[in-house]
């Protein structure tokens, strides 16, 4: 059973930093995309930023510039650092995976629960 484990979020004011981890029991991590993604209250969810198995990431508009992606294959992680947060990023934050689970090109994709990220004053 593949389990995504979100942590990291919190209550920061405007302006200020937060390191999101997913951590992921996911067999075939080093060559899944894992992404972050979002979802504020009254809004569909969106896609943060994503990072493929070789390292080529991919940011939302709204994030480029502010929020890095990384991965680490050996620990089975992936870390978003969000810095210049305004009260427009607060939703509940998501890590997905998505992986070829056979020759065939068939792709799964798994969601964790979600991580709560608040900027207010």
């Amino acid at each position: 059973q593949v389990q995504l484990v979100e942590s990291g979020g919190g209550l920061v004011q405007p302006g200020g930093s937060l390191r999101l981890s997913c951590a992921a029991s996911l067999r075939l991590f080093s060559s899944a995309e894992m992404g972050w993604y979002r979802q504020a209250p009254g809004k569909q969810r969106e896609l943060v930023a994503t990072i493929t198995g070789d390292g080529a990431t991919n940011y939302a508009g709204p994030v480029k510039g502010r929020f890095t992606i990384s991965r680490d294959n050996a620990k089975r992680t992936v870390d978003l650092q969000m810095n210049g947060l305004g009260p427009e990023d607060t939703a509940v934050y998501y890590c997905r995976s998505k992986a070829v689970v056979n020759v065939e090109g068939t792709w799964v994709e798994h969601w964790g629960r979600g991580t709560q990220v608040t900027v207010s004053s």
